[in-house]
């Protein structure tokens, strides 16, 4: 089993910043790819970014340019740096682990975004 708990939403205005964290517990180490997907009122879930574990990095077509992923292994971590920020970036960010590089198997609780002045 795999636990991932997000941190860092919040609201911020248009054109500025946020960094999401999402720790990892459990058989973690097993998890090839981790990364982001978000899902804004309704709309369906969409992938926004991912990280694999030699480092290879993925990006939706709408962020890329804007948003930063990373992960800290040793700290079974991921973040996303979010730079920019649009309020079509409202939506909430739910944190991913695959065990390879299909779909996501775990999923944390989800961390609001919301963009608005």
């Amino acid at each position: 089993q795999v636990q991932l708990v997000e941190s860092g939403g919040g609201l911020v205005q248009p054109g500025g910043s946020l960094r999401l964290s999402c720790t990892g517990s459990g058989n973690i180490r097993n998890m090839n790819t981790m990364g982001w997907h978000r899902q804004a009122p309704g709309k369906e879930r969409e992938f926004v970014a991912s990280i694999s574990s030699d480092g290879r990095t993925f990006y939706g077509g709408s962020v890329k340019g804007r948003f930063t992923v990373s992960r800290d292994t040793p700290q079974n971590a991921v973040y996303l740096e979010m730079n920019n920020l649009e309020p079509a970036d409202t939506a909430v960010y739910y944190c991913a682990a695959a065990p390879n590089y299909g779909p996501p198997g775990y999923w944390g609780q989800g961390t609001q975004v919301t963009v608005s002045s």
